[in-house]
């Protein structure tokens, strides 16, 4: 099993998801979002899996500051590898498999 969180250090979930996998002994690797972001391979690959909507965070303040509601797809996939703030976090990665959001019970199956 080779896990990835890519995570926020103010995100409750983030620190949840970091508490489930330590609680049941599996090693991960922690990414800080907001610093580092997603490579474009790292980001095609969760979006294959979840979806373009589910990574993107409507509720954060950088949504309604760069207008993201208004612009049309594309650009928005632009401005989400740009600021990387806009991301869902906790997003979990094993392999190919990839998860938004505290999801413990998809993470169970997994070991």
């Amino acid at each position: 099993m080779n896990i990835q969180i890519f995570g926020s250090s103010k995100s409750f979930d983030t620190k949840k998801a970091e508490r489930w996998f330590k609680e049941r002994r599996i090693k991960y690797q922690y990414i800080d979002v907001p610093s580092k972001g997603l490579s474009p391979r790292e980001y095609q690959s969760v979006k294959q899996k979840v979806g373009f909507s589910a990574l993107v965070n409507t509720k954060c303040r950088a949504y309604e500051d760069l207008f993201m509601a208004y612009i049309t797809p594309d650009a928005q996939e632009e401005k989400l590898l740009e600021h990387p703030e806009l991301f869902m976090t906790p997003i979990v990665r094993n392999g190919k498999e990839a998860t938004v959001g505290y999801c413990p019970d998809v993470w169970a199956n997994w070991e």
